[in-house]
This record gives structure tokens, C-alpha cells and sequence, in this order.
């Protein structure tokens, strides 16, 4: 593998932190601010470069872009935050889910109290 291999594949990597700041919020065509709002709250974390700057992966960007679409219908910035969290949380459990009955698992749930 040559060292122009190695980038090739942090390019394709959707973890891989290549967004500046600027560039983060010129692709999600909004503000800085909103950046550091939606760190604020928790929604995201950027990564930060060896001199202290925020930088955000291509996933941290889906996430920015459907808080964005909230915020742009009226939802509060914490309420969007805690809406896509929620999204995100339950498109996992139901990730879970499948991949348990595709497995032939069968589910008990707790008996009641």
C-alpha cells in the first residue's frame, strides 16, 4: 500500500474528520455558529486538528444537515439536537432488532411487576 493508497481509503472512511470548519458549514450552507451550537448541545463532537481547530467527518455532517432541517422549520436548536439523538437511537434499536431476528433469536421481555 503506498501513501496515496492511505488517504484514498481516510477519504472513503465517513469517520475520517477532512471538514474544516468553514468548509463544514459552507457544505451545510449555514453558520459556524450553528457548528458550535450543535457542539454545544451535544449532538456532535468534533474532532480537533494538532492546532486546535474543529474538524468534522462526512457522518458528523448528516447529522449537522437534519438538525439543520428542524431548526429551518421552527424547532429550537436543543429540541432539533435532541430530536435527530432520538432518531438516531431508534434506527439503531431497530437495526438491533433485525439483525436478531435474522439471527432466529426469540425475545422474552420482563415479566410484569
Amino acid at each position: 500500500m503506498t501513501a496515496h493508497d492511505s488517504f484514498d481509503g481516510r477519504l472513503d472512511d465517513d469517520d475520517y474528520p477532512a471538514y474544516t470548519m468553514g468548509r463544514a458549514a459552507a457544505v451545510l450552507g449555514t453558520t459556524q455558529g450553528f457548528l458550535r451550537a450543535i457542539g454545544e448541545a451535544r449532538l456532535i463532537t468534533p474532532l480537533r486538528s494538532e492546532g486546535g481547530h474543529r474538524r468534522y467527518s462526512r457522518y458528523q455532517l448528516r447529522i449537522a444537515a437534519r438538525a439543520r432541517e428542524l431548526v429551518d422549520q421552527g424547532t429550537p436548536i436543543e429540541a432539533a439536537c435532541r430530536i435527530v439523538i432520538l432518531e438516531d437511537q431508534l434506527e439503531e434499536a431497530q437495526r438491533i432488532n433485525a439483525e436478531y431476528r435474522r439471527a432466529g433469536g426469540t425475545f422474552h421481555p420482563p415479566a410484569a411487576v
